[in-house]
């Protein structure tokens, strides 16, 4: 789970989808929480129109979320290597709705067995 923020700018090698998933759940929960106190402290004013979002609760989640940004990059390139595709696969997400779930399609499917030209199979380590 804490794979990715020790490997912070690592492009290369393979992700296994244990990892990939597991940091996406971390990342998600560890926002949420944060989200949830932030708003318990400084909560959202919904008598104005639109309702108003405190300003620092605004900067903590999205310093949180630039924190997060390289790590979640980083994994998601390892995952691509890992089904044997480069990491410029992430450019067909900018297709609406058929580009993302070919993403998550590929997010999903078993890595190349065996090594590929990302390296060897994280599975056997």
């Amino acid at each position: 789970m804490f794979t990715p923020l020790k490997k912070y700018l690592v492009f290369k090698g393979r992700a296994r989808r244990s990892e990939y998933w597991l940091w996406l759940l971390f990342v998600f929960i560890v926002t949420a929480v944060i989200g949830l106190v932030l708003n318990w402290i400084n909560p959202i004013d919904f008598t104005t129109n639109p309702p108003t979002v405190p300003a620092i609760n605004s900067t903590i989640l999205g310093l949180l979320h630039l924190f997060f940004f390289l790590p979640s990059w980083g994994v998601t390139v390892r995952r691509l290597h890992d089904t044997n595709r480069s990491g410029w696969w992430l450019l067909i997400g900018l297709i609406p709705l058929i580009g993302e779930i070919w993403l998550f399609i590929l997010y999903i499917l078993s890595g190349t067995k065996g090594e590929n030209k990302y390296g060897p199979d994280p599975k056997a380590q």
